[in-house]
């Protein structure tokens, strides 16, 4: 068998914690800050909202998936149970999930924090059916936080409410007042928010958005507790190709920083095809030549690319193959070569 460090380190980082499919603890952590992208970066982005990705399946009924921040300063999806109640309700609740040293700190696991200002409070989340579209009004303590957040802010607000199958849109408003901009930075929000305006970006001052468009790949990190979990990375990659393919790559590239999130597949990982069918089914044919007929392909790879490709694709389900073979299990026992879904809830971190 041709094992190679990177195989080694792979293995290794799943079987620090049991991993199942709908219930993703997976990698290892402490990634770097990622600078802000240059306010004519964030006008682009705020107007490129065509480019929503497919939301997420619909989340338990007690269980919400909200977006805080890690230790390392990156949004992470965080599943966490929350008291039952409609549907109103439980957005309210996820977006108090995110006020620093709220109601609901008790509940947030060691290493992870909102990002909402201290004393921010949830009014009303008015939820519009035919726009998808959440309105969501904060009291005025949300203005009051430091401009390097004023991102953050905007990418866990959005993400955490576009969980909800039922929403793609966020607006903004402040005791009242709708938002026109961001009340520290200025940031425009002449349109409403979408996951197009990414999430953890990786992108440099010098970067714009012309002839490009975003894809969002996941790597893995951990807890010092050895929990792991995955952290999603926006990237912008030339315009008019296969987003998938795309992303795909860009997953192969691994993480742009050092002593931060872990690759989760090696430099000699190829996407030998990809197939999207009739019936929402989207097939990835990867060859490596690190792993042979019969081996357990580490689940942290097979469950990075399920979520990479389900976020770049309008397919529900994802099908991997691997080497030519049609018969591929991962560490965590599930056949990725049967379609399976992108898990309902991601990262259930230990308290």
């Amino acid at each position: 068998m041709k094992w190679t460090r990177l195989k080694i380190t792979l293995i290794a980082c799943v079987l620090t914690v049991p991993v199942l499919l709908t219930g993703c603890n997976f990698g290892k952590s402490s990634s770097g800050q990622i600078d802000p992208p240059p306010a004519e970066v964030e006008s682009q982005m705020l107007a490129n909202s065509d480019n929503s990705p497919t939301t997420a399946p619909p989340a338990e009924e007690a269980v919400s998936t909200v977006f805080l921040k890690n230790d390392q300063g990156l949004l992470a999806p965080v599943s966490l149970h929350l008291p039952a109640g409609t549907d109103g309700d439980k957005m309210t609740r996820a977006l108090g999930m995110l006020v620093q040293n709220g109601p609901y700190r008790g509940l947030i696991p060691h290493g992870f924090t909102g990002v909402l200002p201290q004393g921010t409070e949830v009014k009303a989340v008015t939820v519009k059916a035919e726009e998808k579209l959440a309105i969501v009004e904060f009291t005025k303590p949300f203005s009051q936080y430091d401009a390097k957040d004023e991102r953050k802010i905007m990418e866990s607000v959005t993400w955490t409410l576009t969980e909800f199958p039922e929403i793609k849109f966020v607006q903004l408003w402040v005791d009242g007042n709708k938002l026109n901009e961001m009340p520290v930075n200025g940031t425009p929000l002449d349109r409403d928010l979408s996951r197009a305006v990414g999430i953890n970006l990786e992108i440099g001052n010098s970067t714009t958005l012309s002839g490009t468009s975003p894809v969002t790949v996941y790597f893995s990190s951990q807890t010092e507790d050895g929990n792991s979990y995955f952290v999603p990375v926006t990237r912008f990659v030339p315009a008019g190709g296969d987003q998938v393919q795309a992303a795909l790559q860009e997953l192969i590239k691994g993480p742009a920083r050092e002593g931060g999130l872990q690759r989760v597949m090696s430099d000699g990982t190829q996407i030998e095809g990809i197939t999207n069918s009739k019936d929402g089914i989207v097939t990835v044919s990867i060859k490596d030549d690190m792993f042979e007929a019969g081996d357990k392909l580490p689940a942290e790879m097979m469950q990075s690319v399920v979520l990479t490709v389900s976020d770049n694709s309008k397919g529900e389900k994802v099908r991997i193959w691997l080497n030519g073979e049609k018969e591929v299990i991962g560490t965590d026992n599930q056949k990725y070569s049967e379609a399976v879904s992108k898990p309902l809830n991601i990262n259930k971190i230990p308290m």
